[in-house]
């Protein structure tokens, strides 16, 4: 059974910086794509960050290109989401998901996703 868990979500100043973890167990990362996506109170779900070992290729939302950067740990089947220059508006409860088969983030928002977390709040307020 694979399970996907994210952690590392609190609340952060406007500003601050936070980093979130996925670790997923019952399924290797090691030739695989992974996505984390949010959803806003009141908002529909956005994909912001792709990572995939398919084609090493990476993928950002315009929203938060530049201030979060994804990344992996083979060893520890688990990826990061490190997030800088939190506003406000980044509030949300951040999953991250994983494809049964991998492929490139550059159809990451157009793809399905077979395993989700749970997600985590990270709340940007003063």
């Amino acid at each position: 059974q694979v399970q996907v868990v994210e952690s590392g979500g609190g609340l952060v100043q406007p500003g601050g910086s936070r980093r979130l973890s996925c670790s997923v167990f019952g399924f290797t990362l090691d030739n695989a794509a992974i996505a984390w996506f949010r959803q806003a109170p009141g908002k529909g779900r956005e994909g912001i960050s792709c990572i995939s070992s398919l084609d090493g290729s990476t993928e950002y939302a315009d929203s938060v290109k530049g201030r979060f950067t994804i990344s992996r740990d083979n060893a520890k089947n688990t990826v990061y989401l490190q997030m800088n220059s939190l506003h406000p508006e980044d509030t949300a409860v951040y999953y991250c998901a994983v494809p049964q088969t991998s492929f490139s983030c550059s159809v990451a928002w157009y793809h399905e996703y077979d395993y989700w977390g749970q997600g985590t709040q990270v709340t940007v307020s003063s």
